[in-house]
This record gives structure tokens, sequence and C-alpha cells, in this order.
């Protein structure tokens, strides 16, 4: 396991990505990286009809569907999936079974085991099992998210047990019953002929310190995932399943693990419940990048997509490395933002494929971004169907920040600070701060007009100006200009900042509300708060007495 804590892309931060999450900001990451090299982006309900030819999956509101066009060509996309891959791959996808013989055929290695219909009775499930050997996996046919999988089934009685569950509790009637192979899990992500990414899944879990009981540990976990944009709306929830595997190893939630002991808290590995994504691409042996870019091959028309394969680290991979799934619409957010190891950059994989007569342009250094929520108002509102965003600025970005001192929090002064720089071109925003000055921060790609944007502010007759500090400014921008006057539920770059502000208030009252249980644990557990409790008994009896 890489121990090294993770390295975020530098042009896409918490901050840019913080109103996508989930799917959203799979398909904001791919569309960002396309609109800052010059491509002309729009967003889409499902309703546009250039999606009648396409295949997308569930409920899909605003923020998954997005064309990007330059001057030769336009491409769709749904998601990560842009319209090169065939709705033939994806159908081929969406079915495990199908799935495993086209990787079957191709000699991709794909574990043993058989699809059973829905009007196959239990019995026949169970008859089929005994010509294999435990442990074993019972999972629907489609499915997302490892909803409905059950691993490591060591026994006829467990068997049963998950048949009712996948079949009768959750009404996944068509399943696939196979042998499960224990080992590392990997989701390897091919564009083309190259693996772009690698991560390996690690089950939701917890590492002792020897001080914190588990259910502590979990806390402290959870902590460290609300930093992290992906994982921020995947906590590990204390739930049956997780009580299960805790009593399972001997423990209890007021247990206190031995520093460096691991405790599993679920089987399943999925991100969405309390895994750990762990960035592996550097290390991740080519044998194992040949099985997942042989794996895309064997689907027709895939091109690209997620592969996710299991193998036994300690045996030699030509003998243990089987195909799990793969997924022609992966989610990306754990390697965008991995717990540990470097980020991947897989949108820019993804677009240098669609479009690789933009590569090299804007690579990697624009921090410019487009406010989604404000994007998608229309769609959302249902007033349009098809929203075009502005384009980004192109070319070397100049920036400056301005610390404005005096009688400078006037609103007009602002409104008119702000109609001065958009009429220059201009992008950024100004700030109240909370000693009565303000921070203007302007952008652009003309150097002189952002330089004399310091004269412009000298200028107005609405302020009275006693001295401006210039500051250099590297933070990511959002094209257009802002004036923040504090909170205001109207404004929702307001309203996203206060919401912010209090999840980092949060986490620190978590961490404080965790250091003062460990005090009051020790004040307990003290010889001297055990002597006062003798005290106060004998002061009890005395005084009835």
């Amino acid at each position: 396991m890489n121990n090294k804590p993770s390295i975020t892309l530098p042009h896409l931060t918490n901050d840019i990505v913080s109103s996508a999450r989930k799917t959203k900001l799979c398909a904001y990451s791919v569309a960002l990286e396309g609109w800052r090299r010059g491509l002309k982006l729009k967003w889409h309900t499902v309703d546009y009809e250039a999606y009648n030819e396409m295949i997308t999956f569930g409920v899909n509101p605003p923020g998954r569907l997005y064309s990007l066009s330059s001057t030769e060509r336009t491409h769709y996309f749904f998601r990560t999936r842009g319209d090169k891959v065939t709705n033939d791959a994806v159908v081929i996808g969406s079915d495990k079974d199908e799935t495993k013989l086209y990787l079957s055929r191709a000699g991709v290695p794909v574990p043993k085991g058989k699809k059973f219909l829905k009007e196959d009775p239990d019995e026949v499930i169970m008859n089929f099992a005994e010509t294999l050997e435990f442990p074993l996996v019972l999972k629907p046919t489609s499915g997302s998210l490892g909803n409905g999988v059950v691993t490591n089934i060591k026994d006829m009685v467990g068997l049963k047990k998950a048949i009712s569950y996948v079949r009768y509790d959750l009404e996944y009637h068509e399943v696939i019953l196979e042998r499960y192979v224990p080992g590392e899990e990997y989701r390897v992500y091919v564009v083309g002929n190259n693996v772009v990414a690698a991560y390996n899944r690690l089950p939701a879990n917890i590492i002792g310190d020897g001080s914190h009981t588990i259910e502590e540990l979990i806390e402290l976990k959870n902590l460290e995932r609300k930093k992290n944009a992906r994982l921020f709306s995947c906590l590990i929830e204390i739930d049956n399943e997780v009580l299960d595997f805790i009593q399972s190893s001997g423990y209890t939630l007021e247990s206190i693990p031995e520093k460096g002991e691991k405790i599993l808290l679920r089987e399943k590995t999925n991100v969405s419940a309390g895994g750990d994504p762990i960035d592996v691409t550097d290390n991740l042996p080519n044998e194992l990048k040949e099985i997942a870019i042989n794996a895309v091959k064997a689907i027709p028309g895939l091109h690209h997509g997620g592969v996710d394969i299991i193998v036994d680290i300690e045996k030699p991979i030509e003998n243990s490395a089987v195909v799990i799934e793969l997924n022609p619409t992966a989610q990306i957010g754990g390697i965008l933002f991995p717990m540990k190891g470097r980020a991947r950059d897989i949108p820019k994989a993804i677009i240098d494929y669609y479009f690789p007569e933009t590569i090299g342009i804007n690579a990697g250094k624009s921090k410019f971004y487009f406010d989604f929520n404000t994007v998608l108002e229309p769609l959302s509102s249902r007033s349009a169907v098809e929203v075009e965003v502005q384009n980004a600025p192109m070319g070397k970005v100049y920036v400056k920040k301005y610390i404005v001192a005096g009688f400078v929090q006037r609103v007009g002064f602002h409104q008119w600070l702000r109609k001065e720089a958009l009429d220059r071109g201009l992008h950024g925003f100004i700030n109240k701060l909370s000693n009565d000055n303000i921070e203007i921060v302007v952008a652009g790609t003309d150097k002189e007009t952002v330089k004399n944007f310091r004269e412009v502010i000298k200028m107005s007759s609405k302020a009275e100006i006693k001295k401006i500090t210039i500051e250099s400014y590297r933070e990511p921008l959002k094209v257009g200009f802002e004036i923040y006057e504090g909170y205001n539920p109207a404004i929702l770059r307001s309203v996203e900042s206060t919401i912010r502000k209090m999840e980092k208030d949060l986490l620190k009252l978590d961490k404080q509300k965790i250091k003062f249980e460990k005090e009051k644990e020790k004040i307990v557990k003290s010889r001297t708060w055990q002597l006062m409790i003798s005290v106060r008994k004998m002061w009890r009896f005395f005084h009835i007495k």
C-alpha cells in the first residue's frame, strides 16, 4: 500500500468541484477539461434529441449529459462515456454474464460461474453450487455500486441466506453464481490502448492506534473522508453489516485495537460503501495492465472504460488474476481524489482521445472554472433543454489581488467596480474583509489591463481610498465577476462559501469532541476519580443515616 498522503491535480481542486458530487463530479471533470481547451460546452437534459440515440441509465437530473464541439466535430457524453462507445458495447458491459462470454472468447481470464434467470428455482442454483468449490459469490446480472453483491459465501447455509437476500429482499431475480477469488481488487481505467489510471479498492477499514475505540476510529476516518471531494459523501456508516464484521472479528465498538492493527468493516470494496481508493498506477504490474487493455478490446465498440480485476498477490498473476467486471460508464472520482497516492488525469486522456487536435492547449495550466449550479439552473427549472457555457479565457492569464483600505465597503462602489471589470473583459471577485477593507481579484489575458485596474479603483467617487496593496493570487477562479457581501441566501456563491465554512467548523468541533471524550475517559479511569466515587458513596451513606 502507498502510505504517502494523496497528491491532487493542481487544476482540479476540492474548491473547483465543490458543487459536483458523485456522478456529477465525473461529468463535470471531463466537461471542464474540454471547456478549458476552447471547446464549446453545452449541458443538456435527457429530452434533448441527441440522447434518443444514446443509452443512459437511471434517473438523470441535469449535470450528467453534455456535448463538446470543435470547429470540426461534436461529441455527446453521458458522465464519463462519450459517443464513440457504441450502444452495443454498453448493453454487453451492463450484463455481467454477457461480458464474461466476450472476455472468455478473447482469452481474458474470468472466474468460473453461471447465470440464472428469474424462472430458475433456487434449487437449481444450489445444485450448481455443488459443482464449484466454496467460497462463492452471488451477484445480480445487472446493478452497480456493489448493490446486491454477496461475497465469500462459505457454505450452503450462507448461500441459501444470500439467495433469499438478493433475489427476494432486493428483488434482483436474475443472478450469477461464481467462484470467489480472494486477493487484491483493482479498478483500472483504459483509454484506447493505454492504462491511464489504476487504484486498489480496499474495503472500509480502520487502523488501530492503541488509544481510540473502534467507534472513535470510524469517526476519525470519516473526518479524513470529509476533506476529500469524492469521499465527502461516502462516509462509513455503522450499520448492521459493519456491526456483524466487527463482532466476527471478536470486537465491539468499544474495543481498542492495538497500534497498527487493521480492522475490516465490510466485505465489498466500493468507494460508495466506505471503501478506500489507493492509487497504484505506477506500481501496477504490466501483466495486469495487459489484461485490462485486452478486456476493453474484447468488447466491440467499447474504446474506454473501467476494468475491475482481482488478483491473489501470493500467486503468479497468470494463475490468479481474473476480470470480474467491465464498466463502460465508470465513475472516476476515486482516482481523481484518492485516499492515498497521486491523482490521475483521466479527463485529459478522454478529451485527448475524442479531440486529439486540442492536445497541449491549456494542458493542466488553466485554473478557470465555471459555476456549475448557476449554469444548470435553466435545466433544473425546466425552462430549457440545452445551456451553453460562456467560453473559457484562452492563452496566458494574468492575475492580481488588490487589498483596498479606507471607506470602501459601500455596495454602490462594489457594483461600479464589477461593471468596470466586466467592461474590460476581466474576471474575478470583490470580497469584504473583517477589518473593513476589501479584496479585489482581477484576472485576464491582457497583462496591462490587469495591471492598470489599480488606477481604475482610484477613479471612483463612491469610496474614500487610503491605501491599495498589491498581492499575488494563485487560487482557482470562476469566470465572470462576483460580489461577496457577506452571507446572502439569494447568492449561490455566498451560500456555498458559508456551507464550506460551516463544514470546516464542524470538522474542528468533531475533533474537539473526540479529544474531550478521550480526556473524560482518562479522568473516569483515573485513581483520583475512583477515589472520589468512594468518597461520594460514603458521604451519601452517612448523609442518609
